[in-house]
């Protein structure tokens, strides 16, 4: 029996009454009554309709793929036009969320790389109701989410997060090992009038306190930025500001765009703009300030036993692996020199051997195969 309805959207009413049953949903959920159906009563395979894969098509390797939780966002930042393009934020159904991820790591994949637009405001499109994951009440909301995640044995990385006070709740999920200790969060710059005229979040002060309470709970937590320079009306002392705030928040990893005209974009209006060659000049020194900090953060890994995730060999015989700390394309990898052995795919054990500005150098510790459950914080 399958109970669906208003009264399964109320907690474990039902299954607490009647714990037999097979599912429980809410209200308005066809879906989910008919994916409890045919996770009881599976469809028979037919050859000539069901062509595509349980996991779908993806693009990326086998083992990570990029699970996408919402689209479109409700912020109107005066760089950006993705709300002109996708609209505001709608979020999916957190059980047809993680649907998707079952399918993808019975499928092989070992790391799930979260992403959306504003992967911080899931589910506040939907007031936070209360969806179903095999009959489970789960609230959409990016906690229960992520703890959810965990709980399938591949690393769950966090992109493209908001650092509003509720991502607090997910930190303790990371420190617990659930959840990589990973936050990739945008903050765009620190001067509160450049952040006020992009329209962001504009108190520098509160972000470096909430990155304190961040590393107090979870020590290992890498953290990842992306910077705007050049930005229309900057000057050199809101320049001077970015730099000063990450020298205080030795972030792990920044990416840096000088700025540039985006068609329909409102911030093409405002007055002041910055000369080219003065954007690529900030970029550089930017970059090169971040670079000191990178490799000092690096630098202190040198010895230490990392659990990895195989992604390819070099032709000199060396494996290509990535760390909690290392998220595909955007970031460092770790080089292991005894490593042509390993699997891509797979996890290994790596103790490091040198660092430089971006990158780690390791040998083989041992190989540590799939079946693991999730990730082990760094030791």
């Amino acid at each position: 029996m399958i109970v669906t309805g208003c009264l399964g959207a109320k907690g474990n009413v039902v299954r607490d009454l009647h714990p037999r049953v097979l599912a429980v949903t809410g209200p308005h959920a066809c879906e989910e009554v008919m994916t409890a159906v045919h996770f009881h009563l599976p469809k028979p395979h037919d050859p000539f309709v069901d062509l595509v894969p349980p996991q779908g098509i993806k693009l990326t390797p086998r083992h990570y793929a990029y699970l996408k939780i919402a689209e479109g966002c409700n912020h109107r930042c005066t760089f950006c036009i993705i709300p002109q393009l996708r609209g505001d934020l709608v979020s999916r159904p957190i059980g047809e969320v993680l649907r998707e991820a079952e399918n993808l790591v019975r499928a092989g994949c070992r790391e799930l790389l979260v992403v959306s637009q504003d992967t911080s405001a899931y589910g506040v499109d939907l007031r936070y109701r209360t969806g179903f994951w095999n009959g489970r009440p789960l609230k959409t909301h990016l906690t229960p989410l992520a703890a959810a995640l965990g709980e399938l044995g591949a690393w769950v990385r966090l992109h493209y997060v908001y650092p509003y006070p509720h991502v607090d709740e997910v930190v303790p999920l990371m420190a617990e090992g659930r959840v990589l200790p990973y936050l990739d969060v945008p903050l765009q710059h620190a001067s509160p009038r450049i952040l006020k005229a992009m329209k962001r979040p504009a108190n520098t002060g509160d972000t470096l306190a909430r990155i304190g309470r961040w590393r107090d709970i979870c020590p290992d937590i890498t953290l990842r930025s992306t910077f705007i320079v050049g930005f229309p009306g900057e000057t050199e002392d809101d320049f001077r500001q970015l730099l000063e705030f990450l020298q205080a928040a030795e972030l792990d990893r920044v990416g840096c765009f000088s700025y540039s005209p985006v068609d329909g974009a409102t911030a093409n209006a405002l007055i002041d703009p910055v000369p080219e060659e003065v954007r690529q000049e900030r970029q550089a020194r930017l970059m090169e300030a971040q670079a000191a900090i990178s490799a000092r953060r690096l630098q202190r890994k040198v010895g230490r036993t990392l659990h990895v995730l195989v992604d390819s060999h070099t032709e000199a015989a060396e494996a290509v692996a990535r760390s909690s700390a290392d998220a595909p394309d955007i970031d460092g990898v770790v080089y292991i020199k005894d490593g042509a052995a390993l699997p891509v795919g797979e996890f290994a054990e790596v103790r490091v051997v040198d660092a430089d500005e971006h990158d780690l150098y390791a040998e083989r510790c041992g190989t540590a195969r799939s079946k693991r459950k999730n990730h082990r914080s760094n030791h």
